[in-house]
């Protein structure tokens, strides 16, 4: 299947991009509760067992937050740092 974008009208492409961006956006949120597990589990849990105890389950939250705050810092870096390219070209 050959599909050109010159073929799409201006509606289609802004579709399809609208489209590729939620996937993009996605494929991040998956990404970061998957490294945000495996790194704060690793971090809290030093036994797995049926349940997590108190100084774990503070962990994790903790770890967690950390981990957010700081996935936010540098996805704010990286957005302006996009913007700031795009103006200049």
């Amino acid at each position: 299947m050959d599909v050109s974008l010159e073929n799409l009208s201006s509606s289609q492409k802004d579709e399809l991009m609208s489209t590729i961006k939620q996937k993009i956006a996605i494929a991040n949120a998956q990404e970061l509760v998957t490294k945000m597990t495996e790194k704060c589990f690793k971090k809290c849990v030093g036994k797995p067992g049926q349940d997590l105890d108190g100084s774990e389950q503070k962990c994790i939250a903790m770890c967690m937050d950390r981990f957010m705050d700081s996935w936010n810092v540098v996805s704010r870096a990286l957005t302006q740092r996009l913007q700031q390219e795009q103006y200049k070209g």
